[in-house]
């Protein structure tokens, strides 16, 4: 991906220091502060940032999955009205994730077109990559949390007292299964199709291409006796798992080579998949024709930047999940 040096933007392929011996290697966020009701420190003494009607703003593109995660939470959490939201392009240019006009970033602060324009507005010397999510301080003109997993969490609870919304994707009694899910999913799954279409040897694509079918075909056994990833309730580990299910027959088994079964050919996979992207706040955050768009447009893995007319998908088919038990969203 194009990164930033010292502050100056760089148009590389992939940032050298995600590949490693023919590996991709997911670099590391650097900016995880984290927002609390009253803003006192985060669960692990991060810096604490008061939430705030109207203080903060989401830079997301609907063509990338970490960003999507966050785009759905703000939705099922009820803070349309609290957060706004900054949508780039579905592909990215040589200026990296680029917004169609010009994006308000608060008092004080100067409109952006392009997402390394908030990193260097955070920190005029950044060195790294530059990604989506970013949840912007429209009051302190800075990026607060650039970590997707964070975002999720925080918006979790953090505007709850403001909101009323007392919907829990994290619940305490649930968090060990949820911890054991997000674990493998994250590695094999979600950051698995990345390390199969960015692989620079065979052995690193077989690697990554084996260990993603695997746990593709356990979770099939899963959820043929499991309405949700952790049972009844669905859950963090449902939209993390969710957002490379949707994208996964459109675009990463074609484009990153993932082509041993399609997520169609597992029926209980299917109809799951179906299931989320029906409900409401989820339907919105999806669009096939920008994650077609994006995900072909990367040049080292499609050099010929055709985007394919297919596959043709519904996911507004009957989903089937009724037939087991299932208890909506935990409250608290």
């Amino acid at each position: 991906m194009p990164q930033l040096i010292d502050g100056k933007w760089v148009n590389d392929e992939v940032a050298a220091n995600e590949m490693k011996n023919g590996a991709f290697h997911r670099e590391p966020t650097k900016f995880r502060d984290w927002l609390t009701v009253d803003g006192g420190p985060g669960p692990e003494g991060q810096r604490g940032v008061k939430a705030e009607p109207g203080r903060f703003q989401l830079f997301i593109s609907r063509l990338c999955p970490w960003a999507s995660r966050t785009y759905v939470m703000r939705n099922l959490k009820g803070l349309a009205d609290l957060i706004p939201v900054s949508i780039a392009a579905g592909a990215m240019t040589d200026n990296g994730w680029e917004y169609a006009e010009p994006q308000d970033t608060g008092e004080g602060t100067p409109a952006i077109s392009y997402q390394h324009q908030l990193y260097t507005l955070s920190d005029p010397a950044y060195s790294g990559k530059v990604s989506v999510p970013a949840l912007w301080d429209r009051q302190e003109g800075r990026i607060v949390n650039n970590e997707s997993a964070d975002i999720i969490r925080m918006l979790n609870t953090a505007f709850d007292e403001l909101t009323g919304n007392r919907l829990d994707f994290y619940p305490e009694p649930l968090r060990p299964e949820i911890d054991h899910w997000n674990a493998l999913i994250y590695d094999t799954v979600n950051n698995g199709v990345y390390k199969a279409g960015f692989a620079r040897t065979q052995a690193a694509y077989d690697a990554a291409v084996t260990a993603l079918f695997d746990t593709l075909a356990r979770l099939e056994a899963h959820l043929e006796v499991n309405r949700y990833v952790a049972g009844e309730y669905m859950t963090e580990a449902d939209i993390r798992l969710f957002m490379t299910l949707i994208r996964f027959d459109a675009a990463y088994v074609g484009a990153f080579k993932c082509n041993l079964r399609r997520i169609e050919d597992y029926p209980n996979l299917a109809g799951y998949t179906r299931e989320l992207y029906q409900w409401q706040g989820i339907t919105e955050t999806v669009s096939i024709d920008d994650i077609k768009a994006g995900y072909y447009s990367i040049a080292h893995v499609n050099p010929t930047l055709i985007v394919p007319k297919g596959p043709a998908l519904d996911f507004t088919r009957p989903h089937d999940r009724e037939r087991l038990p299932g208890k909506g969203v935990w409250t608290r």
